[in-house]
């Protein structure tokens, strides 16, 4: 690659869409990964003890994620009709207010209302910020949009780490809140992209989610993009999120902190985004990279439940490496994104990674049931195969991508 081109990729990538596409991500994941840094100290503080520290996070993360499920359709479809810059500006409002919100919680009711509307604000921002970095960048250097987004969102839940580490939980939530309303008015300056803009000029049906369903060839296409993802919020969403229980259940003398588990796994992710889009460019391959990284991921969950692990130190190495793998969160929406044609793609793109992040309501549920009956050990084992079982079936049948041109229509 010549200095001229990689002056004209830089450039591109910091053009003020991407930027602020990039920014609004990271402020997502500092809300999304905050509440798994500070569930036990949060819950705790609410008169919350014992086993119903762990159920109640449960409930709570279900519903969170119930928000990003009902929130992917609204957001997706609104994305869609009136343009990715709409979704851009009421997702981040509804949950930035509701960040600040959950500092005055005083019980678990009113938690769970809060968790429940700031899921269904999350659910619009990485869905309509990859579908504008796709569409304002050459075909060629997507995937480098897609790496630049992703990485600052891993840089959210860093911050997310190091602001909880630094204030009580309440400032926590008044921070991130501060954050996405600063962003807030940095968007104003952003224009829509020149694909929509076209596309609303025609007479073609936009945003209408019914055509993933009416037609089996699209329906299945969308179907396995989702389960495509289940393997990294099972890493993320469960592994993760419930380390400190799933630590006293190997056998650890110490007690593992929740939220050093996940600055440990997002700085493994910092650098799996970027691996993972870098071999994609120099691969001229989407699928081959995200089978990689899925079938490691898988070897560090085994090593996880099933090698003996000495000390403290190393099990947050390991969550180091199973974020790494984990590493190809936006590459797998990218991927989604540009399987569809413009009059759909906004709802696919925040659909799929809110219906991937609500499969953790599924697996928690069947985690639960298994519990009882085998075991933490073994139920999470089950649990974790039937998600790479299915994600690396469904990653078979996805055509790819890399040199798909995605300035075309779907037809009804």
């Amino acid at each position: 690659m010549t200095n001229s081109s990689n002056i004209r990729i830089t450039r591109e990538l910091l053009r003020l869409p991407v930027i602020v596409a990039a920014l609004g991500y990271m402020v997502d994941m500092y809300d999304l990964f905050l509440f798994s840094i500070v569930r036990v100290p949060s819950l705790k503080s609410l008169n919350v003890a014992g086993e119903n520290v762990m159920k109640d996070g449960i409930m709570l993360l279900n519903l969170q994620m119930g928000g990003l499920l009902i929130g992917g359709i609204v957001w997706g479809i609104l994305g869609d009709k009136r343009g990715r810059l709409s979704v851009l500006f009421g997702s981040i409002l509804i949950y930035s207010l509701a960040n600040i919100a959950n500092g005055f919680v005083t019980s678990i009711g009113m938690y769970a209302v809060l968790r429940f509307i700031a899921g269904f604000g999350l659910a619009g921002e990485l869905g309509a910020g990859i579908t504008l970095v796709t569409e304002v960048l050459p075909n060629k250097i997507r995937g480098y949009g897609a790496t630049l987004v992703a990485t600052m969102g891993v840089f959210g839940a860093l911050l997310a780490y190091s602001v909880s580490y630094l204030f009580e939980w309440r400032a926590s939530y008044f921070i991130g809140g501060g954050l996405g309303l600063l962003l807030l008015a940095l968007r104003m300056k952003v224009f829509e992209s020149s694909i929509f803009m076209k596309l609303k000029e025609k007479n073609v049906k936009r945003g209408d989610i019914r055509m993933l369903f009416n037609n089996k060839t699209r329906f299945l296409k969308y179907l396995t993009s989702i389960i495509m993802g289940m393997p990294i919020w099972f890493v993320t969403g469960i592994l993760i999120t419930f380390s400190p229980e799933f630590g006293k259940a190997i056998g650890l003398d110490t007690p593992v902190d929740a939220g050093k588990a996940v600055l440990f796994t997002f700085m493994g992710q910092v650098a799996g985004n970027i691996v993972s889009g870098s071999l994609s460019q120099y691969w001229q391959n989407r699928k081959k990279v995200i089978l990689l990284f899925m079938l490691s991921s898988f070897v560090f969950v085994l090593i996880f439940f099933l090698v003996p692990i000495p000390n403290i130190t190393m099990l947050y190495l390991l969550c180091g490496c199973l974020g790494f793998c984990s590493g190809y969160w936006t590459l797998f929406i990218t991927v989604a994104a540009e399987l569809f044609g413009s009059n759909l793609r906004a709802t696919v793109a925040t659909t799929v990674p809110n219906f991937v992040r609500g499969t953790v309501i599924p697996l928690t549920a069947l985690f639960v049931l298994l519990k009882s009956y085998v075991g933490t050990i073994y139920s999470v084992l089950t649990v974790g195969l039937i998600s790479y079982a299915l994600g690396i079936l469904a990653l078979i049948f996805l055509e790819e991508t890399f040199k798909k041109d995605i300035n075309y229509l779907e037809q009804e």
